[in-house]
């Protein structure tokens, strides 16, 4: 059936939702207790459904608070037994399955400090991330316990494996003996709200990518956006769905733990992505709320531009982030899908910090309109300009650095911020700005404010980009490809595309020793592009490859990838003029 028509403008109320809010963080907070431990306590919600998991070969389940909870209370008791305690790292290293939610709980309510790593990590991504933060555990399955094994030898603190799910009997210890050798209760910790909660390493421009230790309030700093991009989250019957990996700051704070911190559904799903199988969730478990990348609603639009003729739709929030949306793809999931995307921004040391909440353009609740393209205004409880290279607010119109200040306007602070770089002062140190006696954090990315507040994005200050959704660092790639023996030098930018924003381009300087042929370079694209895939992630591979006799540099060395991203861009607008 046709998708019914939606109001085409809403009151703005932004004013008055940003000027009235406050913040209010208890002294001790506890990311377990908030989002699994209260709920399995509570009679009346101790059996509601958590989280529904799926697989991609068909099997499905649904998980309860109760179950969850008991489950992490046998896995804390299992990990204070292997000898974690208090702010030791676990690595997770594992898709959208149930251990994953169990293992985030039980080292929370241990008082220890999860870390999430992809489970497309390479070994020498894991080794560094393993190694650099010390982790004394690592919890992995089928999918990892590979290229877990593999960076084993470079991970001198890594004491145990844990195997869970087929990868049983490759680790230390298999997951479900471990568990069931303990008893399903467990007296939790009593953290601080400012205590370590999780550390997500995130790409840089230079040097090896950087952890950033997020403390147990960040959640709660989570919130006000979560809500709001969600068009007041959460209604009675409300199901959460979003493809995006809980291993990184997308899947884990913008869709799993706000879902269990009101006590809500969300499902699973293990698997590829796919148009096809995202429709068809959506339909199975009546999702009414959820967060797509641009690039899978490309994908989605393109696959069944009439969803609604084919499948039971109950969609009624969609977020969005990224990259921008787009105004085809923003008309597309207005009349095609029956919701308004809102779109967000955050980065994973302050997240969720900039977004739309449009509420369906329903005026009988509070919201603002969103505007196609625009990151949105900043949420209630964060305060938001665009400043200068000497930390000035830049005019309306004008291009400058997004940067958020550590405390609101009513100068409480901003409880979304975290911690700092694990064991980087001085990165930390660099990321912020004093100005008239306001400590202001420093995104890296750039925007223009406009004069009704709303930002617009511009791009990056550094060389990091985005790839269907990825944050891509060169640094990682280029110290992967430059160890190849066919490769002098390397510079790693975005290349335009239509369907994923941009792809990722190597410009690689070749040995004197390699012999050029038409064949032989062919053959040895493919060789160094094998070469980045079995080390990195999947996405971070090159998807192009140019050989050139030099790279551009700065009098000092620097490599300026700057030119280089302006070559492929000019590159990309001759494509579409002669198209």
């Amino acid at each position: 059936m046709a998708a019914a028509a939606l109001p085409a403008s809403r009151r703005d109320d932004y004013r008055a939702l940003y000027e009235s809010f406050r913040w209010e963080i208890p002294p001790n907070f506890n990311i377990a207790e908030a989002c699994c431990g209260r709920w399995a306590r509570d009679p009346a919600t101790m059996d509601r459904i958590a989280v529904y998991t799926e697989h991609e070969d068909g099997r499905r389940n649904a998980h309860t608070f109760a179950y969850i909870q008991a489950e992490a209370n046998r896995l804390s008791a299992a990990l204070r037994n292997l000898g974690v305690a208090r702010g030791d790292r676990v690595a997770i290293v594992m898709p959208q399955r149930i251990e994953t939610v169990i293992a985030h709980m039980a080292i929370y309510q241990l008082g220890a400090i999860a870390m999430p790593l992809s489970m497309l990590f390479g070994p020498e991504a894991l080794a560094y991330r393993i190694a650099h933060s010390e982790a004394s555990v690592a919890i992995a399955d089928e999918t990892s316990i590979d290229n877990v094994l593999a960076a084993r030898p470079e991970c001198p603190a890594l004491a145990t494996v844990i195997a869970a799910g087929d990868a049983h009997g490759r680790g230390d210890h298999d997951w479900d003996m471990l568990l069931a050798a303990q008893l399903p209760t467990f007296t939790a910790e009593e953290t601080k709200a400012d205590e370590a909660a999780v550390l997500i390493y995130t790409s840089g421009t230079t040097g090896p990518p950087k952890g950033a230790l997020i403390p147990h309030r960040a959640l709660v700093g989570n919130l006000t956006g979560f809500v709001c991009s969600q068009n007041w989250y959460p209604q009675d019957d409300d199901v959460f769905w979003s493809p995006a990996d809980w291993a990184w700051t997308g899947g884990l704070w913008d869709a799993l733990m706000p879902a269990l911190y009101f006590g809500k559904p969300i499902v699973g799903y293990q698997g590829r992505f796919s148009a096809e199988r995202a429709f068809e969730l959506l339909e199975r478990y009546a999702v009414t709320n959820t967060f797509l990348f641009p690039t899978a609603l490309k994908q989605m639009m393109k696959a069944c531009p009439e969803p609604r003729q084919r499948y039971g739709i109950r969609l009624r929030a969609l977020m969005s982030a990224g990259e921008a949306v787009g105004e085809t793809v923003f008309g597309w999931c207005r009349d095609a899908l029956g919701v308004i995307v809102n779109e967000m921004f955050g980065q994973t040391e302050i997240n969720y910090i900039v977004g739309n909440c449009t509420a369906q353009n329903d005026d009988e609740r509070l919201g603002w309109p969103a505007r196609p393209g625009s990151m949105g205004r900043p949420y209630p409880g964060h305060r938001v300009q665009v400043i200068d290279d000497e930390g000035r607010p830049c005019a309306p119109g004008e291009d400058g650095e997004v940067a958020v200040c550590a405390t609101d306007s009513a100068g409480h602070p901003d409880p979304v911020f975290f911690l700092g770089y694990w064991k980087n002062e001085a990165a930390t140190a660099a990321k912020y700005v004093e100005r008239d006696g306001l400590r202001w954090c420093r995104t890296g990315d750039l925007a223009r404010v406009d004069a009704d507040g709303y930002l617009w994005y511009q791009g990056r200050a550094d060389d990091v980009f985005k790839s269907s959704g990825y944050r891509i660092g060169p640094s990682e790639i280029e110290n992967c490809l430059l160890k190849h023996p066919a490769v002098s030098n390397c510079a790693v930018v975005p290349s335009p595309d239509p369907e994923r924003g941009a792809v990722v381009k190597a410009f690689v300087v070749l040995t004197p020793a390699v012999a050029r042929s038409f064949e032989g370079d062919a053959a040895l694209v493919a060789e160094l592009q094998a070469h980045v895939r079995g080390q990195l992630a999947p996405y971070e591979y090159p998807k192009a490859i140019e050989f050139i006799d030099q790279l551009p540099m700065t009098t000092t060395g620097k490599i300026q990838r700057r030119v280089l991203r302006l070559l492929e861009e000019e590159r990309a607008a001759q494509r579409r003029q002669s198209a």
